[in-house]
């Protein structure tokens, strides 16, 4: 199985970063979000933790103790074994000529302090987007429920399941993590695109188109509303019917 049939929550993100403050801002907003965060105050620390596994992805601080994290990106993408991880470096210098520098060094993606934890979580999963193949894997199961991510196609013991482009992504977005509860605003982000001015309201309008989709087919249950927060995929399968007349 490779990286791409793994969960979101699978996916390791190492922190390089030596304010105490950022750093809990960090794994707060990370581990939320499903990832595994690993924690580093310095360049020293986070190369012992690199031999011992490679993350996934790397974010770094451009001002650390001892080497700087700028200097450390270049020496990064020098290894033969490293030069395929992303990373996102952040820093309080916001002027164009310093992130030219940023990304000339080797870093994916730049972010400046401070920063709001949406777009980091956006450009976290972008990024592994581009390098993983995507975070979805192809194919996935909720019980008799097959969702085909590649060929966007629903079908129950081979019968297909009609639904709408939105409705199939929505699916492949909760299937994808279940029992992970996605905010309306969330939803919005990942859905319908950050830079969308569609409303709150209309998630809630392609969630019931969702489960009418799913009644259908006695899956409606799997899509849960939870009370002050949004929504989520509960993957528990409808119950087997028994035949009342079995002694």
């Amino acid at each position: 199985m490779n990286e791409l049939d793994s969960r979101q929550q699978s996916f390791r993100i190492l922190v390089v970063e030596d304010e105490e403050g950022i750093q809990e801002l960090l794994r707060f907003t990370l581990e939320k979000q499903g990832f595994v965060v690993e924690m580093a105050a310095s360049v020293e620390q986070a190369e012992e933790m690199l031999e011992i596994s490679i993350p996934h992805l790397l974010v770094l601080d451009w001002m650390l103790p001892g080497e700087s994290g700028l200097t450390w990106c270049r020496s990064l993408r020098r290894r033969d074994n490293i030069q395929a991880l992303p990373i996102i470096l952040l820093t309080a210098r916001g002027e164009e000529g310093d992130r030219v520098h940023g990304l000339e060094s080797g870093a994916d993606d730049y972010l400046v302090k401070p920063f709001s934890p949406r777009e980091l979580v956006a450009r976290v999963q972008a990024l592994l987007r581009r390098s993983q193949g995507g975070l979805t894997p192809n194919r996935l199961q909720i019980g008799e429920l097959h969702i085909d991510t590649k060929a966007h196609r629903v079908t129950l013991q081979g019968d297909p399941v009609a639904m709408g482009p939105t409705e199939f992504r929505l699916l492949r977005l909760f299937a994808s993590n279940p029992d992970r509860v996605y905010s309306r605003e969330a939803l919005l982000d990942l859905i319908w695109g950050r830079q969308s001015y569609v409303e709150e309201r209309t998630v809630d309008v392609h969630i019931r188109r969702l489960r009418r989709c799913l009644e259908k087919v006695q899956y409606a249950h799997i899509i849960e509303t939870v009370r002050g927060e949004g929504y989520r995929c509960n993957p528990v399968p409808p119950p087997v019917a028994v035949p009342s007349d079995l002694p």
